[in-house]
């Protein structure tokens, strides 16, 4: 330990507190809390034995700050927000971004709507989830709409009557927009359908079982076998039911186990006395507690926007339980009990995660390990192979995709720590460069992007501590001016796909690694992921474009009827395909003008739309398709999946 460091340690003050420890870069490596900030800074340099983890982030420490706050739910709070800014590789992270489905219920209209969504809002709508394994959204909405017909979609519904739609017809819907049926009636069949999405099941049952033999005898068969479904599926749902657990018990179990490198959380989700399901985190552990590996844990899961449960069961006592719970109450205007159970169901639950947890490390522990070779410790070699400035741990991908020069835009990619930040994504329309001059587009987009350096925004674009670009020796040329002096501490590196060469700016001769090397693998994965991303953002501004265009032309249609129509059909093709009852469902359009805009689309099918398999991205030459990024000041959207529900994209903040 140098001098600086002995002296600010006897400096300490004994308020509580937020400390924050760096690495001989400048580099946060670690955030922590603190009630008496003295005492539990000193601790890390004056104890004798450390866990292996705990040692190692100390041989690293170069210096420290910290930040005294006027009690400790202000500290847990400030240490909360640092370590979302900051991401330091030493505390514990959450990086997997999956969410689950909830069904919405929006009890605000007119005729409440129930809708798959995957973001919770605090906007006066209940959510019921998250369906997590067995028994998924989609399953349990389709019962809801069989059983009590409420309506699965979004429509406004105004004083204007719109025209029934399939789901009246499969008896799956009252039609409300349609008016054939009394609010009353609606909102009584809406009251019955949150009351079973709440846990009470009880008549549903008969309901589905009087259909099925109802459409049975008309000899409805299809029908009557889509209700027979529905049945099974209600029953996988009550053996869903932990039947010694209260039916309003919202709760969540949290255990954890670890070996003293890495550790492991499990989750088990209940709702309304059902188990939903469950899983793990796996994360580096520096934790020295499972009581403090707890606490981090649920700062963190909470504060990403999962659902808060009316309670918080944990395997263990847990670090500042008083604290978390003031700082939910604080934060989220909710009490959530969190409690350490001996005896009970509760019990019982705990224990059956800390089993899970324990499995999963003993089990999973070289596929951890190797996913932080292929993380963490590429960016590390990557580092040392190229002689970088810095640790790249914030690396931004750049890639260009257009037709011949027509629709250009851009792509940027972010990865931290070797792993994709989605939320960090952005996308850019070129606005400046005429024709199909790759090598200006990306001038413009990089100038755009480091534009925000210095400025306001630099907390939403943090700076970058390396540059990748898509391409080759030729488009890193062309970037380096953009930086000049003012940002010549950013690395800037190309990579060519052809030979996977890397250009840098130290060398003429291009570094070749090996082809199963975890550095140029983790390169590969940020260039292939902007990539995608550029034609992604390009595909789908090409097919604006042209449906706009088809659109001006066809006959009786203005702007009003075009917002209306993109928004209801998506595409051309779609609009060509309709018939003239869909059509009409559209607000403001009737008979004779749907006929219009049919006869005037499908007239000039050809010109209409190009095949989007003759589209052929523009790139440097090399194999790849849109090889040149370009740039949009429209959100990027970062993709997820889950068969449950529909894709839902996440967009960042304009450029």
């Amino acid at each position: 330990m140098n001098d600086t460091l002995e002296k600010k340690l006897s400096l300490l003050p004994e308020d509580p507190g937020v400390y924050v420890m760096l690495d001989k870069e400048g580099t946060i490596i670690y955030v922590g809390k603190a009630k008496v900030l003295k005492n539990r800074v000193r601790q890390y340099f004056h104890s004798g034995d450390k866990p292996e983890k705990v040692a190692a982030m100390v041989a690293n420490i170069s210096d420290f700050y910290y930040i005294i706050t006027r009690s400790e739910i202000d500290a847990l709070s400030l240490e909360n927000n640092l370590i979302k800014k900051h991401k330091p590789r030493y505390n514990i992270l959450l990086k997997d971004d999956k969410t689950y489905p909830y069904i919405k219920v929006n009890l605000k209209e007119k005729f409440p709507s129930f809708v798959i969504t995957r973001k919770l809002r605090k906007d006066g709508c209940r959510y019921f989830g998250p369906f997590m394994g067995g028994v998924n959204a989609k399953d349990t909405l389709e019962i809801v709409n069989c059983a009590f017909l409420v309506r699965p979609c979004s429509v406004a519904i105004g004083e204007k009557f719109k025209k029934e739609c399939l789901n009246y017809h499969l008896g799956k819907c009252l039609a409300p927009c349609a008016g054939l049926c009394s609010e009353e009636e609606y909102c009584r069949r809406a009251e019955e359908a949150v009351d079973f999405l709440a846990g009470n099941d009880e008549g549903v049952e008969e309901i589905l079982k009087s259909r099925m033999e109802k459409f049975a005898a008309l000899e409805e068969f299809e029908l009557a076998l889509s209700y027979r479904e529905k049945l099974r599926m209600l029953e996988k749902i009550r053996l869903k039911r932990i039947t010694a657990l209260n039916k309003f018990v919202n709760a969540d179990i949290i255990a954890t186990a670890s070996d003293g490198v890495y550790g492991v959380v499990n989750l088990l989700v209940t709702r309304s006395g059902r188990m939903q399901g469950g899983k793990n985190f796996a994360f580096d552990d520096l934790s020295e507690t499972d009581g403090e590996r707890l606490k981090h844990f649920v700062m963190q899961y909470y504060s990403h926007g999962q659902e808060l449960p009316d309670e918080i069961v944990v395997s263990g006592e847990i670090a500042d339980g008083q604290a978390l719970a003031e700082y939910f109450r604080r934060e989220f205007g909710r009490s959530v009990l969190i409690s350490t159970p001996e005896r009970g169901i509760r019990r019982q639950l705990a224990d059956m995660a800390k089993k899970n947890a324990e499995d999963y490390l003993a089990k999973e522990v070289e596929r951890i390990r190797h996913k932080d070779d292929m993380t963490r410790l590429a960016c590390k070699k990557l580092k040392e192979t190229l002689g970088l400035r810095r640790y790249p741990k914030r690396m931004e991908c750049y890639d260009i995709s257009h037709v011949s020069g027509v629709d250009k835009v851009g792509s940027m990619v972010v990865f931290c720590d070797g792993e994709p930040d989605k939320n960090a994504y952005r996308r850019f329309r070129i606005r400046t460069v005429e024709g199909s001059d790759d090598f200006a587009c990306l001038r413009e987009v990089l100038s755009r992007r480091l534009a925000k350096l210095g400025t306001d925004e630099e907390e939403k674009f943090p700076r970058p501590d390396l540059v990748v670009i898509d391409g080759g020796k030729g488009q890193l040329s062309a970037v380096k001016e953009v930086f000049g002096e003012k940002y010549a501490d950013i690395d800037v590196i190309s990579l060519a796909k052809r030979e996977e060469e890397i250009f840098t700016e130290t060398s003429e001769e291009p570094v070749v690694l090996p082809r199963r090397d975890f550095t140029l693998r983790m390169l590969q994965r940020l260039r292939d992921e902007a990539h995608r991303f550029a034609i992604t953002y390009h595909r789908a501004t090409h097919e604006k474009r042209n449906l706009a265009s088809a659109l001006d032309e066809a006959e009786g249609v203005g702007k009003i009827r075009k917002k209306a129509l993109l928004a209801a059909f998506g595409s051309v093709e779609n609009i060509r395909r309709a018939t003239v009852e869909e059509l009409t469902a559209v607000e403001g359009i009737g008979r004779a003008s749907a006929e219009t805009i049919l006869r005037s689309l499908n007239g000039k099918k050809e010109n209409a739309l190009p095949p989007q398999t003759e589209e052929k991205p523009t790139g440097d030459g090399s194999e790849e398709e849109g090889n040149v990024s370009s740039v949009s000041d429209v959100p990027t959207p970062a993709e997820s999946g889950n068969a449950n529900d529909t894709t839902e994209e996440k967009k960042g903040d304009r450029l």
